[in-house]
């Protein structure tokens, strides 16, 4: 995002609600569409790729399809087809995984044709025979897969870099992998003020690939300062969006992720007070605003959310105690209805009693 904006306050003029949106809100695109214990229950035609390969779309994506050498990114889980065993899942991680088209693993080679044959933001269930996985062997270390398992891969293509050379991210040097997150991260901005939001979203999941924490663990000093500066607002674009799709427990996930290398980053714990309040968590959300407001002492948004978050705990105690009031209210009512009816049966009871004594009386003088 652009110094000025990344610099702005956590709120102006429709304040907090436009610098969400200025940060990246957009669909979140590489989010499994079911829990992902078992593979997905697909409908779609089936695509024969290869004489081991098919595939069934789930979700259509956009634009071209990568070429060879393209160094595309992707979110996917993996299942044994026969006993449908997860041996892998990459959103569980949260960290999208990187692959060359031409250069993969022998092991991906059949995930690489599905690849091959998908646009961005597409999802995918891919069939591949075990020829083109892990063998008539499996694979006995991590991941754990039997001999010759056919896989089901739930895969979405976030994004490709079209490249001649076919450049993974481990033969760039430092300068280049923060460069390229960081023109991902600009690429998404500019997308999303076309109001292409998807594509948005996909740039920003790019950006935070090029800065895995096999990446990360590796610096120090100003190239780890460089590297933050790029990766931890993808991070905050990530919360925001989630935050506006009412997915509160992954935003708060994202915000995590921050505060983890900053603990005092006021938009974190903003945005992470801001989905736990969604959630009803008024007493950490209460916690997380202090602590934004300690840091960012004259930032009316938080203000805000605090007079919100008060207002809403007094409305709270308002109807709880009108709850209270009708019950013990119809408490008493009834109270007052059982006592006139024990009334009412006494006097029946005591005009039976004596009209039997009147009426013996009568019988005998008689």
């Amino acid at each position: 995002m652009d110094e000025s904006l990344e610099n702005q306050s956590l709120t102006n003029a429709e304040e907090e609600e436009s610098e969400i949106v200025t940060e990246g809100s957009a669909v979140v695109h590489s989010e499994p569409s079911q829990d992902g214990s078992v593979p997905p229950k697909v409908d779609s035609e089936v695509e024969v790729l290869d004489e081991k390969v098919s595939k069934q779309i789930i979700k259509e994506g956009h634009g071209s399809k990568p070429s060879k050498y393209s160094t595309c990114f992707l979110h996917y889980r993996a299942w044994t087809k026969n006993l449908q065993h997860k041996f892998e899942d990459t959103w569980h991680e949260q960290q999208p995984i990187e692959l060359v088209l031409g250069k993969e693993k022998k092991e991906l080679a059949g995930l690489a044709i599905g690849v091959s044959s998908m646009k961005s933001g597409e999802r995918a269930l891919v069939h591949v025979g075990w020829e083109l996985a892990y063998g008539k062997e499996g694979n006995f270390s991590f991941p754990n897969v039997p001999p010759m398992a056919d896989l089901l891969y739930e895969v979405e293509v976030i994004g490709f870099d079209e490249t001649k050379e076919g450049k993974a991210r481990s033969d760039m040097t430092v300068e280049e992998r923060i460069g390229a997150a960081d023109r991902r991260k600009m690429d998404g901005n500019s997308l999303f003020k076309e109001e292409k939001l998807e594509e948005a979203m996909q740039q920003y999941e790019m950006a935070i690939a090029y800065m895995g924490d096999d990446f990360m663990f590796q610096l120090y000093g100003k190239y780890q300062d460089m590297a933050l500066a790029v990766k931890n607002p993808c991070h905050l674009n990530m919360a925001a969006c989630l935050i506006k799709l009412k997915r509160y427990d992954e935003a708060i996930g994202h915000c995590n992720i921050v505060l983890t290398e900053e603990e005092k980053n006021p938009k974190a714990l903003f945005r992470r007070g801001k989905a736990k309040s969604e959630l009803g968590q008024m007493e950490s959300a209460r916690d997380d605003f202090r602590k934004a407001q300690k840091y960012a002492p004259d930032d009316n948004a938080i203000r805000r959310e605090l007079r919100a978050l008060a207002e809403q705990e007094k409305a709270v105690y308002q109807k709880q105690k009108e709850m209270y009031k009708g019950m013990f209210k119809g408490k008493e009512d009834g109270a007052k209805a059982k006592s006139r009816n024990w009334l009412i049966l006494l006097w029946h009871w005591l005009v039976s009693l004596f009209s039997r004594i009147f009426g013996r009386h009568r019988v005998k003088a008689d």
